[in-house]
Formats: structure tokens, sequence, C-alpha cells
């Protein structure tokens, strides 16, 4: 099987020759062009010989058109921070206006995405992460989960008229990425839909009714498309049935199901495994082999992509990552 044909089997549930598997994290020095950001994705896709690419662009690209400023860091090690925020109070979420998706950071996203297309010459699936509406609006208010949950207690509709807005842009720019060469999105919560922030029913109302905006703009289009459903105490349940071809989320946060668990309660393909926070970062490599074993056993290596839980921590030592690599390639399920 080549690497296409190895993921579309895994995501129909088919038997394939070794499950898939690729791993992706920041590089918070080369992250801030296109061409930095492609080279930052397709130099260890090869490195590693990556199934899959997940495209991890700066967080921020889905605020900077909006007016978000941030100040870059020089350690390799951490992210950006905020200089400037676009809201600092409820009546501003009113004054958000629809983006081009050719403009601008988006813009600049996309052409990472073309170079990226070039780069790959049709031998894997890539897919372009985008934020959950919700997960934007965090961002806009600087990161911040309090303006938000504010905004929904006492300020709902002014929230709601902002997360249409968002998820107008981000439905047009979900088309956008796919025309510029993305196999699908890597559509991510940020840990909203969580009990540790929302009710079931505050993320029925604030979260799943504009994720459906940007995630049926892909209806039919897309061929990857996975819901990554980030955080700790998830409503699985809630967010199982998304239009997706896969689901992705950490085994490893409290609260959380396994990937056997998980897979009997969706239809979809499974995506995860591994500690991203702890064991791939300060584990040794046959304990990243072994997790990577164990993921592959208990879901008979059916169904399943192999990958973090969330975005790996830049110091991830490179023998980790090769070991995990070798495991996913040279265990017989």
């Amino acid at each position: 099987m080549n690497k296409r044909e190895r993921v579309h089997a895994a995501l129909r549930g088919d038997l394939v020759d070794h499950v898939p598997i690729s791993f992706w994290g920041h590089n918070y020095l080369q992250e801030w062009t296109a061409e930095g950001l492609a080279q930052a994705m397709l130099e260890p896709f090869r490195t590693y010989d990556w199934d899959y690419m997940k495209v991890n662009p700066r967080a921020s690209y889905h605020v900077e058109d909006w007016g978000a400023k941030l100040e870059r860091s020089n350690d390799p090690n951490r992210g950006p921070s905020f200089t400037s925020i676009p809201v600092t109070s409820a009546d501003e979420w009113k004054r958000l206006r629809p983006l081009p998706p050719d403009q601008g950071a988006l813009g600049e996203q996309l052409q990472a995405l073309r170079l990226i297309r070039e780069g790959l010459r049709d031998e894997a699936y890539f897919i372009q992460t985008i934020f959950s509406p919700l997960s934007v609006a965090k961002y806009l208010a600087g990161n911040r989960v309090a303006p938000v949950r504010d905004s929904i207690d006492h300020h709902a509709d002014a929230l709601k008229a902002a997360l249409d807005v968002i998820a107008e842009t981000f439905a047009t720019y979900a088309l956008a990425s796919l025309e510029a060469g993305a196999s699908g999105i890597f559509f991510a919560t940020t840990g909203w839909a969580s009990q540790d922030v929302l009710t079931e029913d505050e993320y029925r109302t604030f979260g799943v009714e504009y994720d459906m905006k940007v995630l049926n703009a892909t209806l039919g289009k897309a061929t990857f498309n996975v819901l990554h459903n980030c955080g700790a105490n998830i409503f699985f349940d809630l967010l199982a049935d998304y239009p997706v071809q896969a689901i992705s989320w950490s085994t490893a946060q409290p609260g959380n199901p396994s990937l056997r668990e998980g897979k009997s309660r969706t239809t979809h393909a499974v995506m995860g495994g591994v500690d991203e926070r702890k064991l791939l970062p300060d584990g040794t490599p046959e304990e990243v082999a072994d997790a990577v074993r164990a993921a592959i056993r208990e879901t008979e290596g059916k169904g399943v992509l192999i990958g973090p839980g969330c975005s790996i921590p830049p110091r991830t030592p490179d023998a980790n990552l090769r070991a995990a690599a070798r495991a996913a390639r040279t265990l017989t399920v």
C-alpha cells in the first residue's frame, strides 16, 4: 500500500499493511511565513516517513486579520504572546465582519498549503488546522476563557453574532484550503467541548450550531476531515456523529475514553493513542514504542490512525519519534 491507500483503508476500517502514523507540533521559529511553515511541515514528514500530515500553523493565524497582534518568541520551546487583542468588551463582538480567505494571514496559510502540496506531490494526504468558532472567539479575547464565558452568561446575542461571522469566515476558508490542495481539515475544539468549561446544553447552543456551519461546507468535498476533541472530560458522545472521517482526542486526559472505548461509541475511525504531554517528551524510546503497540492492539489495528493526543512539545526527542514510527510499522496484529 502507498500512504494514501493506507490512510484511506484505515478510515474505512479495512485491513492495512501497517497502521498509519503521524505526529505534529509547532515550530515556533519557522511558522511565521508560508515558506517557513511549509518547510517545518515537510522536514519531519520526510525524516520520520509519516503516513499523513496534519499541518500545524501558528494558532494566532485565525485572528490576526481581525487585528490581533503578537510578539514572537526567540525560544524554540515557547510560543508567541499577545500584545494587542481585537475584543476587549462584549460590545466589540458585534464589530466583527467576515474575512476574505485569500488575503492577510489567511492568504499566507493558503500559500503554505500550496507549497506543501508541491512538496508532497500527491504522496500523502495532508489536512489544515481550523479552530472551532468558539475557539476562535477565545483567541479574539486574548486566548482567555473568562471573557467568552462572561459573554455566554450575560451577552449571548453579541457573542452569537460574532460566532456567525467566524463560522462564515472559516466555512469559506475551509473550502479555499481544499482548493489549495488540502485533503481536509483538522477541526479543533481547543477544550471547549468539555464539562470543565461548559454544560452539554451550552455546547449545543454555542458550539455545535456553529461547528456545523464550518464542517457542512466541506461535505462531499473533503477526503480526510478530522474532529480534534481537545482537552479533558470531553463531550465525546455529543460530537461522535460530526460529519468527519476520524475523531482525535487525548486518551491520557482525565475523563476521556480509551481508543477502544471511543471506537465503540462512534462510526468514525479513531486517531491518537500516544500521550504527548509526558510520555513523548520525557519517556524512553521503548516506552513510546510500547504505547504505540498498545494502541494498535486495543483497536485490533482497524479503523485507527496513530497520533498524539494533541500537538507535541518541540523538545520531543528524535529517538522517541523514530521509535514510534518503527513500532507502528513492525507490529503484526
